[in-house]
């Protein structure tokens, strides 16, 4: 079995772009999101994979991820997947022992800006970054897969 521990984070100020390590450009769609799970086609640069994950709240989810061919997921994408589509970049960052991913979104959600944390454990602690913001974990409106049926711009 395969988990998932991220938690979630807004951002409340733009100090951290000083702190970017790397950021790649996103586009996702979903073939399938249900009540139970999700399965989510993903482009990420030049690498496609196709991911299912528990459509369980809170900050522990199953999560199964397969490289897929390229071609396949701009096809699934472009014809099977519904739109709006998530658009973001994805940006690395560096703090204390792990790394924080910061996603800006794009787009229907144009102006959100979310950090998350993947752990080995729900009770592990780490460096909290001046920048970061209010944790948002429980709150299913931040999930991915709700942002294309209820996007940032109409909240």
């Amino acid at each position: 079995m395969a988990l998932e521990i991220e938690r979630k984070f807004l951002i409340k100020d733009s100090s951290w772009r000083d702190q970017i390590g790397s950021s790649k450009i996103i586009r996702q769609g979903y073939l399938a999101p249900l009540d139970t799970s999700s399965v989510r086609v993903r482009i990420e640069d030049q690498k496609a994979n196709i991911n299912i994950k528990s459509a369980s709240l809170g900050i522990t989810r199953l999560e199964y991820e397969y490289e897929i061919p390229l071609k396949d997921a701009e096809e699934m994408l472009d014809q099977l997947c519904p739109k709006p589509q998530i658009h973001k970049t994805r940006h690395t960052i560096a703090a204390g022992l792990h790394l924080w991913e910061i996603d800006e979104f794009y787009d229907e959600n144009q102006g959100l800006i979310v950090a998350e944390i993947e752990l080995s454990r729900e009770d592990e602690s780490f460096e909290k970054p001046q920048w970061l913001g209010a944790e948002v974990s429980d709150d299913s409106r931040y999930y991915n897969v709700n942002l294309i049926t209820w996007p940032y711009k109409n909240w």
